[in-house]
């Protein structure tokens, strides 16, 4: 039987995982590696949020703290996970493995989702398998693949299972195979993981934002991604995202082919398993058609800097509201009633 100890006034007592950048930064980690990890800005409004909304929450930390206080027997009524954990392409996965382990319950995707959705290639067969559109591929793991590849150039590159733009810059789309071969190699050399290369997508932009689960799924919106046309610099890379004001335009988007990128969201929401809340990223081909990119089951929450709370927040859920409504879907998959001044009670 799983126990767990009351919060303040009765509240339910939410854990809170997460990975926070300054700690790994002052450890020895470097800037490029720490990029997905959350600033304290971040977890402070995770908590506020969540406090607000009558929870007592209880921060915990990365995936060794998590296991620390497991073994010692501590127990959560739910966990808030956004741990990004460090190394391997199932680091996601780490945490809600861990909780799995203890019977612990928790917000967000299960291990075999994150851990699908971080290697790209993956996530694209299993979309691809049920429907959605997607561009065509290929995996290479060493410089000797690109020989190879059989798609009509341009293309563009990226590591399989890096997240917020690492790896992706001006030199991802290459022309011809001397380029190929040659990017190919120093993203080898630079990420350890093999490398994802897909035909070059010219359409719009769309990022789009789901909560809920199962038939309950729910678009929230669509944003369109404008790349501003004095920066010179098309690609939505690990600069441009943290440097996005001036850079960037994001906007809602209604359109046939924004709808479009909605439904095929859905699906592919749908067809990884997604939980509670995601964000999936597209790109349209030349005939307007949006397809899959990636999707993130762990997204970045950030309020008025990270793409899914500015989406949520440009289709009129101010940030407290949207941790709600993922507060909300996660607790009715569990089973679990959502009130707003007292945590929640078992329904």
């Amino acid at each position: 039987m799983r126990q767990s100890e009351t919060g303040e006034g009765g509240l339910m007592r939410i854990g809170f995982t997460f990975d926070l950048r300054s700690e790994y930064l002052a450890a020895g980690y470097g800037h490029e590696e720490t990029a997905e990890f959350d600033s304290e800005t971040t977890i402070d409004a995770i908590e506020g949020a969540l406090s607000r909304l009558g929870f007592a929450v209880d921060r915990i930390g990365h995936a060794r703290r998590l296991a620390e206080r497991l073994v010692a027997g501590e127990r959560w009524d739910l966990v808030f996970n956004i741990a990004e954990g460090l190394k391997g392409r199932s680091r996601e996965a780490q945490v809600p493995a861990l909780l799995e382990a203890f019977d612990v319950p928790y917000v967000f995707s299960d291990p075999l989702t994150m851990a699908a959705a971080l290697d790209k290639a993956v996530a694209k067969r299993l979309v691809r398998d049920s429907g959605v559109a997607t561009a065509p591929f290929a995996v290479l793991a060493s410089p000797d693949d690109a020989a190879a590849v059989d798609l009509p150039f341009p293309l563009f590159l990226k590591p399989v299972a890096e997240g917020t733009g690492k790896g992706c810059g001006p030199r991802s789309r290459v022309e011809t195979r001397s380029e190929l071969e040659r990017e190919v190699g120093m993203l080898l050399a630079r990420f350890a993981q093999p490398v994802l290369a897909e035909t070059f997508l010219p359409g719009r932009e769309f990022t789009v934002g789901i909560i809920g689960n199962g038939r309950e799924a729910r678009v929230v919106g669509v944003m369109e991604i404008h790349h501003l046309e004095e920066t010179g610099d098309a690609v939505y890379s690990l600069e441009t995202k943290e440097h996005w004001k001036g850079r960037i335009r994001y906007a809602l988007a209604d359109d046939g082919e924004a709808v479009a990128a909605g439904a095929s969201a859905l699906e592919a929401y749908g067809a990884l398993g997604c939980r509670d809340a995601a964000r999936l990223d597209f790109r349209s081909d030349a005939e307007g058609v949006p397809q899959f990119l990636e999707a993130n089951p762990l997204s970045g929450l950030c309020p008025g800097y990270s793409d899914l709370p500015i989406l949520a927040y440009l289709a009129g859920l101010p940030y407290e509201e949207f941790i709600g409504e993922v507060m909300r879907a996660a607790m009715g998959r569990l089973g679990l009633r959502f009130s707003r001044s007292a945590g929640s009670t078992a329904a």
